[in-house]
Parts: C-alpha cells; structure tokens; sequence
C-alpha cells in the first residue's frame, strides 16, 4: 500500500484560508483519483479545512503544536511541515503501507501512482525526474524533462522502512531535525550514500503548481514565459491524470 501524507499549513499563518483550502481540496481530489484502492491519506493539520470532498480512505490528524510565526517565515514554516510530515509517517504504521509519499497540499499528482507502486512492493522507491509545472489559471501547463525532484516537494516515494523513523518522534526540535523529511532534493543521494538508491519514476508523477499565493519557496514566483519550448496545452488528458482542473 502507498501512503501519501499531506501536511496543510495553519490558517493562522495563511495569507488567505479561503485560497488555501481550495487549493487543499484539489490537491486532496487528485490523490484520491487513484487508479488502484490500494492507498491511503494522511492529512496532518492545525485545523481540519471544511470542504465537500470526502473519501473513506482519507484520515485527518490534527496537531497541537505551535504553527509557524512570522519570524523567520520560510524557516519556520518548513519545520512546520516537517513536524507535520513526521507525525503523519508515524501514524502510517497502521496501514502497513509498503511506502510512502508526502505530498503539498497544493500540488497534484498522478493516478497511476499507487498502481505502480502495487506492482513493485519490494523496491527502495523512486524520485520524480520528470513533471509538470502550472501557473494557475494558464490554459497551458510546462514538462520538467528532468530534476523535478529538486524544485518540488512532491518528489519522492520511499520504502517504509527507508524514512528512518524514530522509535519515539519528537515534536519540539528545530529543522536539522525533520530535515531528511523536507529536503526533498537531497533525499536521493542520502539513500544512494547509505546502499539504498531509488530510481526514477518512469513517468511524470506530480504537478508543482507556481504562484498560488501561499508558496514556501521563492520558486513558485518564477515566471515562466522563456520556457516557450517546454510549454504544452494543457489538455483533457492531463487534466484527467492529474486531476487539475482551474480554481
């Protein structure tokens, strides 16, 4: 089984609850558009979103720790989602997931992820090397040929037992701590260093989706006009297996 935790930022640090849970509950549809029954969500919160998608293999936990502040706002707010991260892997040991995927709650990702992941129980997982870019509300959508795993969180797919969970997670430490959790784009060379390498994913598995408003990172402010050539129209398709549809 293919867990995928998806850690949602507080509405108390958000620049608009309303966005973010828009953006939320499309993130959360295009997970649940698996092709396989074989998954499960996590979704680890400060408070519970209220929206109208519902789906019985979805569960929500929510936390109690302080969100992040405004000191410091891209520091805090990635130790915040490796809290959340951690907290969802932890709880991920009751459905005996066979790996596991966290997910931003902004991005959308495959439905042919936890089919894949059926047909390969045993393997040390894999990193997206090839996705999608979008800038909401464009009517075209832009192909990471390769290292997307470096610019988007929802990269990587990982054999249980290769997150390295501790026997008993702490909640209060700072970001060296969760920080396997959340730098996606060394995960890669961390696992190949210890014997265990991933590969890549051999399709596009996500959409990191760019100037939401709410982005952590300075690269969803990135305009995309100079990549004419890696533009596609974003068609029917698409839409379909990634489950994007405009806001």
């Amino acid at each position: 089984m293919l867990v995928f935790v998806i850690p949602l930022k507080s509405q108390k640090v958000s620049n608009s609850w309303e966005r973010v849970t828009q953006l939320f509950e499309r993130c959360l549809k295009s997970v649940c558009n698996q092709t396989s029954p074989n998954f499960h969500a996590i979704v680890v919160c400060h408070e519970q979103p209220k929206i109208e998608f519902n789906h019985p293999q979805i569960t929500y936990i929510t936390v109690d720790f302080p969100p992040a502040n405004e000191a410091n706002p891209i520091a805090r707010g990635e130790t915040d989602k490796g809290r959340k991260i951690l907290k969802g892997l932890m709880y991920a040991r009751q459905f005996s997931p066979t790996h596991t995927m966290a997910v931003d709650a902004d991005d959308c990702i495959s439905k042919n992820l936890a089919t894949f992941i059926q047909q390969h129980p045993n393997s040390n997982g894999w990193f997206i090397d090839k996705g999608y870019k979008y800038q909401e509300g464009s009517e075209y959508i832009y192909i990471k040929r390769k290292n997307f795993y470096t610019i988007c969180n929802t990269s990587n797919i990982i054999r249980y037992d290769l997150n390295f969970l501790p026997e008993n997670a702490e909640y209060n430490r700072g970001y060296g701590y969760y920080r396997y959790y959340i730098d996606h784009a060394k995960v890669r060379g961390i696992l190949e260093n210890k014997a265990n390498p991933i590969e890549p994913l051999p399709f596009p598995g996500a959409v990191y989706i760019l100037e939401t408003g709410e982005n952590l990172s300075s690269y969803g402010s990135m305009k995309l006009n100079f990549l004419i050539f890696n533009r596609k129209t974003l068609t029917q398709s698409l839409k379909d297996e990634f489950g994007l549809y405009t806001l």
